[in-house]
């Protein structure tokens, strides 16, 4: 069964802070305000374009900004136009993203009456130092004081962070990841920092305050961290922002690791390094490996960049086939 979000962005809506990386604006490529007939426009509109919708799973997801930092009226009124279609059975549920600060019992109890799922906190370091030199203005405490909350409450928690955000290491980056898994999310989201126009990331870059990962690097940590969630029992549901008219190279982005296809890359890196461990005794010039029959793109890689890999470092030709027998993360040597 398939799952779709409706996505509603609410740029910049409930959030005093002003992050050195953020640009809500640029990021969602939203700028008007959301009221609750727009709400419901969108979700309408939305759902003209899914096939097979009994099949489905689908959910309005309120992105962008902090929700809960927004006037709980206005709260009500937004999730109550998500809800009608609820109760009319044309969604499933709803998800929001919010800031681990704006989160209490008060907030909970008028989340749950309106169906919200799914709450994902934007925690992006657990680290102080880096916290601070971002301007996030909340604490891990914080972060983990919410999502001990999520969890009482019965939503599913989901938890996002960032990598190469100022003042931040690989080192910092892990232990972050490491004390997100013990927050016990079910989901989570990896943002490698990109500098984008008009942020105070910007004017620390071309002062030469701030150097940002090169795509190599933060593909190279991103894989890191996605196995750590893996095996903390943590399913990774995005890594790096959506590509758009402005998160791109020739729109906002001024300087990091952006890539259309970043995760994808991310997932190359992983099924590189899990066939040279199949590969790693052989002496051969050519070889032939099975994965599973969902991973074989994955394997090949984006623009067939492992098996140009292999061949230029190994001086192996590799063929990939796929074998649903075959699990997930895994590879196994056919004949070489």
């Amino acid at each position: 069964m398939r799952t779709y979000n409706i996505p509603i962005f609410v740029p910049h809506r409930g959030c005093p802070f002003d992050c050195a990386f953020c640009n809500q604006r640029r990021i969602t490529g939203a700028s008007s305000p959301v009221t609750a007939q727009s709400v419901s426009d969108m979700i309408k509109g939305y759902l003209k374009t899914i096939p097979d919708r009994e099949n489905a799973v689908i959910e309005a997801a309120f992105f962008g900004g902090s929700f809960t930092g927004i006037p709980i009226n206005e709260q009500s009124e937004l999730l109550s136009a998500a809800y009608r279609f609820i109760g009319s059975g044309e969604i499933d549920g709803i998800r929001l993203s919010t800031r681990p600060d704006y989160i209490n019992r008060e907030i909970l109890d008028n989340l749950k009456k309106y169906g919200v799922t799914t709450i994902e906190l934007g925690v992006q370091s657990t680290d102080s130092e880096v916290l601070l030199k971002a301007g996030r203005g909340h604490t891990a405490e914080d972060a983990e004081r919410a999502a001990e909350l999520i969890r009482e409450y019965g939503f599913t928690l989901g938890v996002q962070m960032m990598t190469g955000l100022p003042g931040d290491t690989n080192e910092k980056a892990e232990k972050t990841a490491a004390e997100l898994i013990n927050m016990r999310p079910s989901i989570a989201r990896i943002y490698p920092t990109l500098i984008l126009r008009d942020t105070r990331l910007e004017e620390m870059y071309l002062s030469g305050e701030y150097t940002p990962q090169t795509v190599e690097e933060a593909v190279s940590l991103c894989k890191t961290l996605t196995l750590m969630f893996e095996k903390g029992g943590v399913r990774v549901i995005r890594m790096g922002l959506q590509s758009t008219s402005e998160i791109c190279e020739r729109g906002s982005v001024v300087a990091g690791p952006v890539h259309s296809a970043f995760g994808e890359l991310v997932e190359n890196a992983i099924y590189y390094d899990i066939i040279e461990r199949v590969l790693e005794n052989i002496d051969s010039r050519f070889a032939v490996v099975a994965v599973n029959s969902a991973a074989v793109s994955k394997a090949v890689g984006n623009g067939r960049r492992n098996i140009i890999k292999f061949k230029n470092e190994r001086n192996i030709d590799l063929k990939i086939k796929g074998d649903k027998n075959i699990g997930i993360r895994e590879a196994k040597l056919v004949c070489c």
